[in-house]
């Protein structure tokens, strides 16, 4: 039997784990793999980079889960700091630069996989190019990072965006000694939650020193003489001091090359892929990670959803797949979860207005509660807001604000959403109780208690 060749391009979560499922189940005589990365680091974790800038992880080498070298010991021929230029489908070969020497050169593939990862979003802005100015995906994006604020004499931050990457590098900076002050459009920080439910955040957020402002408009990153950042402007005219600016708008998939190639892409430019994660047209050719769209299973629609969780998923999925096996991965729900400082943040399924947008009716049921027994030490508010079907009570969404012990009990709702519950069937879960971890009745029950009434009111 002839030696095959798989080439992975993206060196992280998705197209290492692919690779290495791989060659879990073909040994290097039956599957060569080729891999690239333009960076100089593989397998870690982009979540963990927040707190490595702030501090709760000491040594950047720590979110690294296997260095090149373990890879290359397992017969995976890794090249990092080089860049896949072009992809050729009709040769079944890639073109690839060395980024240190300039050299280019073609490999061939009879199996091609495709984990080209997102990049932050950086709008066109006079200024945005300026020194002190960094986009956070990568971890040669956090080293960046850390080298300007090891080199920055002021400790005034800036960051535009207060989605998860904003809030989370927010806290990072707080926890470095900066002056913080958070820059957004929108009405409210969160926009993944609905603006009530932001509302909490952003209340928390002022509350914790970071100066959060609303409605602002990014138009101009101002410089000294030596070209570096000194202030933020915005549409108002107002200016924020700024000796270091962080780029929290959020991710895009990087799939210029696939673009180029004539691959298909979903509405936010991800890569459409079957449930085996096959590109849609092409059996020889998969993708995972952040460069995909997945189904929600909610909506029936195609999302792009960057998250470190799906990303491995992927990967074992084409690695499987890859390796003569057969796996899928069915869909998500859009579960996630932050915290700023004390504050906990969580959510899945939908919000108010992708309900609206998926032409589903809906009631809400919002409540406050404790996260243990009210008369338990350390007892913390705790707000849970759940969506449910008009007509048939199924659940919907929820999002949760609250204090230690909140966030990850996202992950009852999750699992409800994707068993198809109804908020009924919700209220009569069997969940744990003892006065340390919640009050006699959970606020995820008591939310759905609330939601049954709704719906039954609305019929």
């Amino acid at each position: 039997m002839a030696t095959e060749r798989l080439v992975v391009v993206g060196g992280d979560a998705a197209g290492m784990s692919a690779a290495s499922q791989a060659r879990r189940l073909r040994g290097p005589a039956e599957l060569e793999i080729v891999a690239f990365e333009r960076g100089h680091f593989t397998s870690y974790s982009a979540c963990g980079i927040p707190y490595w800038i702030g501090g709760l992880v000491a040594e950047r080498d720590e979110l690294i889960a296997r260095t090149p070298e373990e890879h290359r010991a397992r017969d995976i021929d890794l090249r990092t700091r080089t860049e896949v230029l072009e992809l050729d489908l009709a040769g079944a070969r890639v073109r690839a630069r060395d980024l240190d020497t300039g050299s280019e050169s073609w490999t061939g593939y009879d199996k091609l996989v495709l984990a080209t990862g997102a990049r932050p979003v950086r709008p066109r802005l006079p200024g945005i190019g300026a020194h002190g100015v960094h986009g956070i995906q990568t971890l040669d994006d956090g080293q960046r990072l850390m080298d300007t604020l090891g080199r920055t004499r002021g400790r005034r931050a800036v960051v535009v965006g207060a989605g998860y990457i904003g809030v989370e590098m927010a806290e990072a900076l707080v926890g470095r000694g900066y002056e913080v002050t958070v820059l957004h459009r929108g009405e409210q920080p969160m926009a993944t939650l609905d603006p009530d439910m932001g509302a909490l955040v952003h209340r928390a957020m002022n509350a914790m020193g970071i100066r959060t402002v609303s409605r602002a408009e990014v138009v101009k990153i101002l410089t000294d003489e030596e070209g570096r950042t000194r202030a933020v402007a915005t549409a108002s005219g107002e200016e924020y001091p700024a000796d270091v600016v962080v780029l929290g708008i959020g991710v895009e998939p990087r799939t210029a090359l696939a673009r180029a190639a004539g691959l298909p892409l979903g509405s936010s430019g991800g890569i459409l892929t079957d449930l085996s994660m096959r590109v849609r047209g092409h059996g020889n050719v998969w993708a995972g990670g952040d460069c995909v769209e997945v189904l929600d299973l909610l909506s029936g629609r195609t999302r792009h959803i960057p998250l470190g969780t799906h990303a491995n998923k992927h990967g074992q999925v084409i690695g499987t797949g890859v390796g003569g096996g057969y796996a899928t991965f069915p869909g998500v729900v859009g579960t996630a979860v932050s915290k700023v400082c004390d504050l906990e943040i969580a959510r899945t399924g939908l919000r108010e207005r992708d309900a609206l947008e998926a032409g589903l009716r809906f009631v809400t049921a919002t409540v406050t509660s404790t996260n243990t027994a009210g008369y338990y030490p350390g007892a913390a508010e705790m707000t849970v807001k759940m969506l449910a079907e008009r007509r048939t009570g199924r659940l919907l969404g929820v999002q949760i604000v609250g204090g230690a012990g909140s966030a990850k009990r996202v992950d009852v709702a999750a699992v409800a959403l994707t068993a198809g519950m109804t908020v009924e069937q919700v209220v009569s879960l069997d969940l744990g109780y003892a006065p340390p971890f919640s009050p006699v009745w959970d606020p995820v029950l008591v939310a759905a208690r609330k939601a049954v009434t709704a719906v039954r009111a609305a019929a």
